[in-house]
Protein backbone atom coordinates (compact mmCIF):
# COMPACT_ATOMS: atom_id res chain seq x y z
CA UNK A 1 0.00 0.00 0.00
CA UNK A 2 0.98 3.66 -0.33
CA UNK A 3 0.46 6.65 1.96
CA UNK A 4 0.45 10.37 1.17
CA UNK A 5 1.82 13.19 3.36
CA UNK A 6 2.51 16.88 3.01
CA UNK A 7 5.74 17.84 1.26
CA UNK A 8 6.64 20.57 3.81
CA UNK A 9 9.84 22.27 2.53
CA UNK A 10 10.29 19.98 -0.47
CA UNK A 11 9.51 21.44 -3.92
CA UNK A 12 6.31 19.41 -4.31
CA UNK A 13 2.70 19.58 -3.14
CA UNK A 14 2.61 16.04 -1.69
CA UNK A 15 4.92 13.09 -1.05
CA UNK A 16 3.63 9.56 -1.61
CA UNK A 17 5.41 6.79 0.32
CA UNK A 18 5.52 3.06 -0.46
CA UNK A 19 7.78 0.12 0.36
CA UNK A 20 8.97 -2.25 -2.36
CA UNK A 21 8.81 -6.04 -1.93
CA UNK A 22 11.74 -8.30 -1.08
CA UNK A 23 12.65 -10.46 -4.04
CA UNK A 24 13.20 -14.23 -3.96
CA UNK A 25 13.39 -16.52 -6.98
CA UNK A 26 10.98 -18.96 -5.36
CA UNK A 27 8.30 -16.24 -5.03
CA UNK A 28 8.99 -14.49 -8.32
CA UNK A 29 5.32 -13.99 -9.30
CA UNK A 30 4.33 -12.71 -5.84
CA UNK A 31 7.16 -10.17 -5.91
CA UNK A 32 6.14 -8.97 -9.39
CA UNK A 33 2.52 -8.43 -8.38
CA UNK A 34 3.51 -6.74 -5.10
CA UNK A 35 5.79 -4.34 -6.98
CA UNK A 36 3.04 -3.64 -9.52
CA UNK A 37 0.64 -2.82 -6.67
CA UNK A 38 3.19 -0.37 -5.23
CA UNK A 39 3.15 1.70 -8.40
CA UNK A 40 -0.62 1.41 -8.88
CA UNK A 41 -1.33 2.49 -5.28
CA UNK A 42 0.82 5.60 -5.78
CA UNK A 43 -1.06 6.50 -8.95
CA UNK A 44 -4.43 5.94 -7.27
CA UNK A 45 -3.48 8.31 -4.43
CA UNK A 46 -2.38 10.84 -7.03
CA UNK A 47 -5.89 10.98 -8.48
CA UNK A 48 -7.63 10.84 -5.09
CA UNK A 49 -5.73 13.96 -3.99
CA UNK A 50 -6.54 15.90 -7.15
CA UNK A 51 -2.94 15.95 -8.39
CA UNK A 52 -1.98 15.85 -12.06
CA UNK A 53 1.68 14.81 -12.22
CA UNK A 54 4.04 12.52 -10.34
CA UNK A 55 7.76 11.70 -10.33
CA UNK A 56 8.48 8.09 -9.32
CA UNK A 57 11.80 6.54 -8.44
CA UNK A 58 12.81 2.90 -8.87
CA UNK A 59 10.92 1.16 -6.07
CA UNK A 60 13.54 -1.46 -5.23
CA UNK A 61 16.88 -1.59 -3.49
CA UNK A 62 20.02 -3.68 -3.73
CA UNK A 63 19.36 -5.06 -0.25
CA UNK A 64 16.09 -6.62 -1.46
CA UNK A 65 17.76 -8.31 -4.46
CA UNK A 66 15.14 -7.29 -7.02
CA UNK A 67 16.66 -7.68 -10.52
CA UNK A 68 16.74 -4.32 -12.28
CA UNK A 69 15.40 -5.06 -15.75
CA UNK A 70 12.40 -7.24 -14.73
CA UNK A 71 11.49 -4.55 -12.16
CA UNK A 72 11.59 -1.88 -14.86
CA UNK A 73 9.25 -3.95 -17.05
CA UNK A 74 6.78 -4.17 -14.15
CA UNK A 75 6.98 -0.44 -13.44
CA UNK A 76 6.48 0.71 -17.02
CA UNK A 77 3.73 -1.73 -17.91
CA UNK A 78 1.80 -0.87 -14.70
CA UNK A 79 1.95 2.84 -15.51
CA UNK A 80 0.93 2.10 -19.11
CA UNK A 81 -2.13 0.14 -18.00
CA UNK A 82 -3.13 2.80 -15.48
CA UNK A 83 -2.90 5.57 -18.08
CA UNK A 84 -5.14 3.58 -20.43
CA UNK A 85 -7.94 4.01 -17.87
CA UNK A 86 -7.13 7.45 -16.47
CA UNK A 87 -5.42 9.29 -19.33
CA UNK A 88 -7.59 12.40 -18.84
CA UNK A 89 -6.72 12.77 -15.16
CA UNK A 90 -2.90 12.69 -15.37
CA UNK A 91 -0.69 15.08 -17.33
CA UNK A 92 2.76 13.58 -16.66
CA UNK A 93 4.50 10.58 -15.12
CA UNK A 94 8.27 11.04 -14.75
CA UNK A 95 10.56 8.06 -14.13
CA UNK A 96 13.52 9.21 -12.01
CA UNK A 97 16.72 7.13 -12.14
CA UNK A 98 19.81 7.63 -10.00
CA UNK A 99 22.27 5.25 -11.67
CA UNK A 100 23.57 4.93 -15.23
CA UNK A 101 22.42 1.29 -15.30
CA UNK A 102 18.81 2.20 -14.53
CA UNK A 103 18.89 5.08 -17.01
CA UNK A 104 20.05 2.79 -19.82
CA UNK A 105 17.37 0.20 -18.97
CA UNK A 106 14.53 2.75 -18.97
CA UNK A 107 15.72 4.40 -22.19
CA UNK A 108 15.65 0.99 -23.86
CA UNK A 109 12.32 -0.24 -22.44
CA UNK A 110 10.14 2.89 -22.51
CA UNK A 111 9.74 2.90 -26.34
CA UNK A 112 8.45 -0.68 -26.18
CA UNK A 113 5.49 0.29 -23.99
CA UNK A 114 5.13 3.90 -25.20
CA UNK A 115 6.08 3.88 -28.91
CA UNK A 116 6.26 7.38 -30.35
CA UNK A 117 5.95 6.48 -34.03
CA UNK A 118 5.22 3.57 -36.34
CA UNK A 119 8.84 2.44 -36.45
CA UNK A 120 9.06 2.10 -32.66
CA UNK A 121 5.73 0.28 -32.71
CA UNK A 122 7.11 -2.27 -35.17
CA UNK A 123 10.19 -2.76 -32.98
CA UNK A 124 7.98 -3.17 -29.91
CA UNK A 125 6.00 -5.95 -31.60
CA UNK A 126 9.13 -8.10 -31.83
CA UNK A 127 10.80 -7.22 -28.52
CA UNK A 128 7.99 -7.02 -25.95
CA UNK A 129 8.15 -9.97 -23.52
CA UNK A 130 5.29 -12.44 -23.60
CA UNK A 131 4.37 -11.85 -19.95
CA UNK A 132 3.08 -8.27 -19.94
CA UNK A 133 0.42 -8.73 -17.31
CA UNK A 134 -3.33 -8.26 -17.13
CA UNK A 135 -5.38 -5.06 -17.39
CA UNK A 136 -3.58 -3.72 -14.29
CA UNK A 137 -0.10 -4.88 -15.32
CA UNK A 138 -0.02 -7.77 -12.84
CA UNK A 139 1.31 -11.18 -13.84
CA UNK A 140 -1.31 -13.53 -15.22
CA UNK A 141 -1.56 -16.99 -13.66
CA UNK A 142 -3.70 -19.17 -15.92
CA UNK A 143 -4.36 -21.81 -13.28
CA UNK A 144 -5.97 -19.24 -10.96
CA UNK A 145 -8.43 -17.88 -13.51
CA UNK A 146 -12.15 -18.49 -13.12
CA UNK A 147 -13.29 -20.10 -16.33
CA UNK A 148 -17.02 -20.25 -17.06
CA UNK A 149 -18.39 -22.51 -19.79
CA UNK A 150 -21.97 -22.85 -21.13
CA UNK A 151 -24.27 -25.15 -19.17
CA UNK A 152 -24.64 -28.66 -20.63
CA UNK A 153 -28.43 -28.24 -20.77
CA UNK A 154 -28.25 -25.18 -22.99
CA UNK A 155 -30.40 -25.48 -26.12
CA UNK A 156 -29.57 -24.22 -29.58
CA UNK A 157 -32.38 -21.67 -29.28
CA UNK A 158 -30.79 -20.01 -26.29
CA UNK A 159 -30.15 -16.38 -27.04
CA UNK A 160 -26.52 -15.57 -27.46
CA UNK A 161 -25.09 -12.49 -25.80
CA UNK A 162 -23.12 -10.15 -28.03
CA UNK A 163 -19.35 -10.36 -27.58
CA UNK A 164 -17.94 -7.88 -25.05
CA UNK A 165 -16.59 -4.65 -26.47
CA UNK A 166 -12.88 -4.15 -26.09
CA UNK A 167 -11.87 -0.67 -24.96
CA UNK A 168 -9.77 1.09 -27.60
CA UNK A 169 -6.13 1.81 -26.78
CA UNK A 170 -4.92 5.17 -25.53
CA UNK A 171 -3.67 6.16 -28.97
CA UNK A 172 -3.42 4.63 -32.39
CA UNK A 173 0.29 4.17 -31.72
CA UNK A 174 0.28 1.72 -28.84
CA UNK A 175 0.09 -1.86 -27.75
CA UNK A 176 -2.37 -2.89 -30.46
CA UNK A 177 -2.62 -6.40 -31.78
CA UNK A 178 -2.59 -6.99 -35.52
CA UNK A 179 -4.83 -9.98 -35.96
CA UNK A 180 -3.45 -10.82 -39.39
CA UNK A 181 0.14 -10.98 -38.14
CA UNK A 182 1.46 -14.47 -37.44
CA UNK A 183 4.83 -12.84 -36.75
CA UNK A 184 3.37 -11.00 -33.74
CA UNK A 185 1.72 -14.13 -32.38
CA UNK A 186 5.09 -15.88 -32.25
CA UNK A 187 6.46 -13.24 -29.87
CA UNK A 188 3.52 -12.01 -27.78
CA UNK A 189 1.15 -13.88 -25.55
CA UNK A 190 -2.32 -12.87 -26.81
CA UNK A 191 -3.43 -12.63 -23.16
CA UNK A 192 -1.99 -9.12 -23.22
CA UNK A 193 -4.62 -7.87 -25.61
CA UNK A 194 -7.30 -10.49 -26.26
CA UNK A 195 -8.78 -13.82 -25.19
CA UNK A 196 -6.31 -16.72 -25.18
CA UNK A 197 -6.76 -20.43 -25.69
CA UNK A 198 -8.37 -22.30 -22.82
CA UNK A 199 -5.52 -22.72 -20.25
CA UNK A 200 -6.74 -26.22 -19.39
CA UNK A 201 -6.49 -27.29 -23.01
CA UNK A 202 -3.09 -25.66 -23.35
CA UNK A 203 -1.80 -27.49 -20.27
CA UNK A 204 -3.07 -30.81 -21.64
CA UNK A 205 -1.18 -30.16 -24.88
CA UNK A 206 1.99 -29.44 -22.90
CA UNK A 207 1.63 -32.74 -21.03
CA UNK A 208 1.11 -34.59 -24.31
CA UNK A 209 4.25 -33.03 -25.81
CA UNK A 210 6.27 -33.95 -22.73
CA UNK A 211 4.96 -37.52 -22.82
CA UNK A 212 5.80 -37.88 -26.51
CA UNK A 213 9.30 -36.48 -25.95
CA UNK A 214 9.96 -38.92 -23.10
CA UNK A 215 8.47 -41.96 -24.78
CA UNK A 216 9.65 -41.28 -28.32
CA UNK A 217 12.75 -42.37 -30.15
CA UNK A 218 15.49 -40.18 -28.68
CA UNK A 219 18.01 -40.32 -31.52
CA UNK A 220 20.37 -37.81 -29.92
CA UNK A 221 20.61 -39.84 -26.72
CA UNK A 222 21.36 -43.04 -28.62
CA UNK A 223 24.16 -41.25 -30.47
CA UNK A 224 25.70 -40.22 -27.15
CA UNK A 225 24.82 -36.52 -27.37
CA UNK A 226 22.78 -36.45 -24.13
CA UNK A 227 19.09 -36.23 -23.29
CA UNK A 228 17.40 -33.62 -25.51
CA UNK A 229 13.86 -34.64 -24.56
CA UNK A 230 11.15 -32.42 -23.15
CA UNK A 231 8.82 -29.92 -24.84
CA UNK A 232 10.17 -26.56 -26.04
CA UNK A 233 9.68 -23.59 -23.70
CA UNK A 234 7.37 -20.72 -24.59
CA UNK A 235 8.63 -17.14 -24.76
CA UNK A 236 7.11 -16.39 -21.35
CA UNK A 237 8.69 -19.50 -19.80
CA UNK A 238 12.13 -18.61 -21.18
CA UNK A 239 11.81 -15.01 -19.94
CA UNK A 240 10.84 -16.18 -16.45
CA UNK A 241 13.65 -18.78 -16.42
CA UNK A 242 16.25 -16.19 -17.44
CA UNK A 243 15.01 -13.68 -14.84
CA UNK A 244 15.27 -16.24 -12.03
CA UNK A 245 18.80 -17.28 -12.98
CA UNK A 246 19.95 -13.67 -13.37
CA UNK A 247 18.57 -12.68 -9.96
CA UNK A 248 20.29 -15.67 -8.33
CA UNK A 249 23.57 -15.00 -10.18
CA UNK A 250 23.65 -11.39 -8.97
CA UNK A 251 23.41 -12.59 -5.37
CA UNK A 252 26.29 -15.11 -5.62
CA UNK A 253 30.05 -14.69 -5.30
CA UNK A 254 31.38 -16.48 -8.39
CA UNK A 255 35.00 -15.36 -8.17
CA UNK A 256 36.35 -18.92 -8.39
CA UNK A 257 34.67 -19.32 -11.79
CA UNK A 258 36.09 -16.00 -13.00
CA UNK A 259 39.62 -17.09 -12.01
CA UNK A 260 39.41 -20.10 -14.32
CA UNK A 261 39.34 -17.75 -17.34
CA UNK A 262 36.91 -19.92 -19.28
CA UNK A 263 34.82 -16.92 -20.35
CA UNK A 264 35.90 -13.29 -20.35
CA UNK A 265 35.16 -10.04 -22.15
CA UNK A 266 37.20 -9.01 -25.16
CA UNK A 267 37.09 -5.74 -27.06
CA UNK A 268 35.04 -5.23 -30.22
CA UNK A 269 35.09 -6.92 -33.62
CA UNK A 270 35.89 -5.22 -36.94
CA UNK A 271 32.36 -3.75 -37.08
CA UNK A 272 32.27 -2.49 -33.48
CA UNK A 273 30.25 -5.32 -31.90
CA UNK A 274 31.36 -6.39 -28.39
CA UNK A 275 33.18 -9.73 -28.17
CA UNK A 276 32.94 -12.52 -25.61
CA UNK A 277 35.91 -14.93 -25.54
CA UNK A 278 35.54 -18.62 -24.61
CA UNK A 279 38.62 -20.81 -24.02
CA UNK A 280 37.78 -24.49 -24.49
CA UNK A 281 40.98 -25.83 -22.92
CA UNK A 282 40.16 -24.06 -19.64
CA UNK A 283 36.78 -25.81 -19.42
CA UNK A 284 37.80 -28.56 -17.00
CA UNK A 285 34.57 -30.48 -16.54
CA UNK A 286 35.98 -32.62 -13.75
CA UNK A 287 36.90 -29.51 -11.70
CA UNK A 288 33.80 -27.42 -12.47
CA UNK A 289 30.46 -26.99 -10.73
CA UNK A 290 28.25 -26.77 -13.82
CA UNK A 291 25.34 -25.10 -12.02
CA UNK A 292 27.54 -22.30 -10.69
CA UNK A 293 29.14 -22.01 -14.11
CA UNK A 294 25.69 -21.44 -15.66
CA UNK A 295 25.03 -18.63 -13.16
CA UNK A 296 28.37 -17.07 -14.12
CA UNK A 297 27.58 -17.32 -17.84
CA UNK A 298 24.18 -15.67 -17.38
CA UNK A 299 25.72 -12.84 -15.35
CA UNK A 300 28.58 -12.22 -17.81
CA UNK A 301 26.45 -12.42 -20.93
CA UNK A 302 23.62 -10.18 -19.67
CA UNK A 303 25.26 -6.82 -20.62
CA UNK A 304 26.19 -8.18 -24.08
CA UNK A 305 22.98 -9.84 -25.25
CA UNK A 306 21.02 -6.58 -25.12
CA UNK A 307 22.65 -5.56 -28.44
CA UNK A 308 24.37 -7.36 -31.35
CA UNK A 309 27.54 -9.13 -30.18
CA UNK A 310 30.10 -11.76 -31.22
CA UNK A 311 31.59 -14.88 -29.62
CA UNK A 312 35.17 -16.06 -30.23
CA UNK A 313 35.79 -19.68 -29.18
CA UNK A 314 39.36 -21.01 -28.90
CA UNK A 315 39.22 -24.79 -29.41
CA UNK A 316 43.03 -24.93 -29.40
CA UNK A 317 44.17 -27.89 -27.31
CA UNK A 318 40.62 -28.57 -26.08
CA UNK A 319 40.05 -31.80 -28.01
CA UNK A 320 41.45 -33.84 -25.08
CA UNK A 321 39.04 -32.28 -22.55
CA UNK A 322 35.72 -33.88 -21.60
CA UNK A 323 32.96 -31.67 -23.03
CA UNK A 324 29.36 -31.19 -21.78
CA UNK A 325 26.66 -33.04 -23.70
CA UNK A 326 24.08 -31.41 -25.97
CA UNK A 327 21.34 -31.72 -23.36
CA UNK A 328 23.29 -29.35 -21.12
CA UNK A 329 23.94 -27.01 -24.07
CA UNK A 330 20.22 -26.91 -24.86
CA UNK A 331 19.40 -26.02 -21.26
CA UNK A 332 22.01 -23.24 -21.24
CA UNK A 333 20.56 -21.78 -24.43
CA UNK A 334 17.05 -21.80 -22.96
CA UNK A 335 18.31 -19.96 -19.86
CA UNK A 336 20.04 -17.29 -21.95
CA UNK A 337 16.76 -16.75 -23.78
CA UNK A 338 15.73 -15.60 -27.23
CA UNK A 339 17.37 -12.22 -26.89
CA UNK A 340 20.72 -14.06 -27.01
CA UNK A 341 19.55 -15.93 -30.10
CA UNK A 342 18.37 -12.77 -31.85
CA UNK A 343 21.38 -10.51 -31.10
CA UNK A 344 24.17 -13.06 -31.61
CA UNK A 345 25.99 -12.05 -34.82
CA UNK A 346 28.49 -14.91 -35.19
CA UNK A 347 30.51 -17.56 -33.34
CA UNK A 348 34.09 -17.69 -34.62
CA UNK A 349 35.58 -21.12 -33.82
CA UNK A 350 39.39 -21.23 -33.98
CA UNK A 351 41.19 -24.53 -34.69
CA UNK A 352 38.06 -26.72 -35.05
CA UNK A 353 38.47 -30.49 -35.02
CA UNK A 354 36.41 -33.09 -36.83
CA UNK A 355 34.76 -34.08 -33.54
CA UNK A 356 33.79 -30.47 -32.79
CA UNK A 357 32.28 -30.03 -36.26
CA UNK A 358 30.21 -33.18 -35.71
CA UNK A 359 29.02 -31.84 -32.36
CA UNK A 360 28.03 -28.50 -33.92
CA UNK A 361 26.16 -30.34 -36.68
CA UNK A 362 24.27 -32.21 -33.96
CA UNK A 363 23.48 -28.87 -32.26
CA UNK A 364 22.06 -27.61 -35.56
CA UNK A 365 19.91 -30.72 -35.96
CA UNK A 366 18.73 -31.33 -32.40
CA UNK A 367 19.00 -28.02 -30.49
CA UNK A 368 18.69 -24.83 -32.56
CA UNK A 369 19.54 -24.37 -36.22
CA UNK A 370 19.28 -20.56 -35.97
CA UNK A 371 22.05 -20.06 -33.40
CA UNK A 372 24.43 -22.79 -34.49
CA UNK A 373 24.27 -21.91 -38.18
CA UNK A 374 26.05 -18.68 -37.18
CA UNK A 375 29.24 -20.66 -36.53
CA UNK A 376 32.20 -19.62 -38.70
CA UNK A 377 35.20 -21.98 -38.68
CA UNK A 378 38.62 -20.32 -38.57
CA UNK A 379 41.71 -22.49 -39.17
CA UNK A 380 44.43 -20.00 -38.22
CA UNK A 381 44.89 -16.88 -36.15
CA UNK A 382 45.64 -14.66 -39.14
CA UNK A 383 42.23 -15.52 -40.53
CA UNK A 384 40.57 -14.72 -37.17
CA UNK A 385 42.22 -11.29 -37.08
CA UNK A 386 40.26 -10.35 -40.22
CA UNK A 387 37.08 -10.53 -38.15
CA UNK A 388 38.39 -9.41 -34.75
CA UNK A 389 41.52 -7.22 -34.59
CA UNK A 390 44.41 -8.65 -32.57
CA UNK A 391 44.49 -5.73 -30.13
CA UNK A 392 40.87 -6.49 -29.18
CA UNK A 393 41.64 -9.99 -27.90
CA UNK A 394 43.46 -11.42 -24.88
CA UNK A 395 44.83 -14.69 -26.27
CA UNK A 396 46.53 -17.34 -24.09
CA UNK A 397 50.12 -18.17 -25.11
CA UNK A 398 49.33 -21.83 -25.82
CA UNK A 399 46.90 -20.75 -28.55
CA UNK A 400 49.78 -19.16 -30.49
CA UNK A 401 51.88 -22.29 -30.02
CA UNK A 402 49.01 -24.54 -31.12
CA UNK A 403 48.49 -22.40 -34.22
CA UNK A 404 52.17 -22.77 -35.12
CA UNK A 405 52.06 -26.56 -34.66
CA UNK A 406 48.82 -27.10 -36.57
CA UNK A 407 49.50 -24.77 -39.50
CA UNK A 408 53.21 -25.53 -39.82
CA UNK A 409 54.24 -21.89 -39.80
CA UNK A 410 52.01 -20.85 -42.72
CA UNK A 411 51.92 -17.07 -42.79
CA UNK A 412 53.39 -14.66 -40.27
CA UNK A 413 51.95 -14.01 -36.80
CA UNK A 414 53.21 -11.20 -34.62
CA UNK A 415 51.86 -10.94 -31.08
CA UNK A 416 52.27 -7.26 -30.05
CA UNK A 417 51.81 -8.10 -26.37
CA UNK A 418 54.39 -10.88 -25.99
CA UNK A 419 56.50 -9.82 -29.02
CA UNK A 420 56.45 -13.41 -30.30
CA UNK A 421 57.07 -13.63 -34.05
CA UNK A 422 56.19 -16.76 -36.06
CA UNK A 423 57.86 -16.88 -39.49
CA UNK A 424 57.09 -19.14 -42.40
CA UNK A 425 59.70 -21.97 -42.35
Amino acid sequence: MAKVTNAYDLPARRVIHTVGPKYAVKYHTAAENALSHCYRSCLELLIENGLKSIAVGCIYTEAKNYPREPAAHVAIRTVRRFLEKHKDKITAVVFCTTTATDTEIYKRLLPLYFPRDKHEEEVALSKLPADVGDENGETIIDERKIRIKPLPAATPNTAKLPPPQVDPPVTDVGLTRRRNSAYLDSYLDPAFMSIIKDPDQRRIEQWEKASQAQGGFNCAKLLGFGDLGGPPLSVAEEYSLHSRYLAKANSLNLSEIAEMKIIYRGGVDSEGRPVMVVVGAHFLLRCLDLERFVFYVVKEFEPLIQKPYTIVYFHSGASLQIQPDLGWMKRLQQILGRKHQHNLHAIYVLHPTLGLKAAILALQLFVDSVVWKKVIYVDRLLQLFRYVPREQLTIPDFVFQHDLEVNGGKGLIVDPRTKYVYHRP
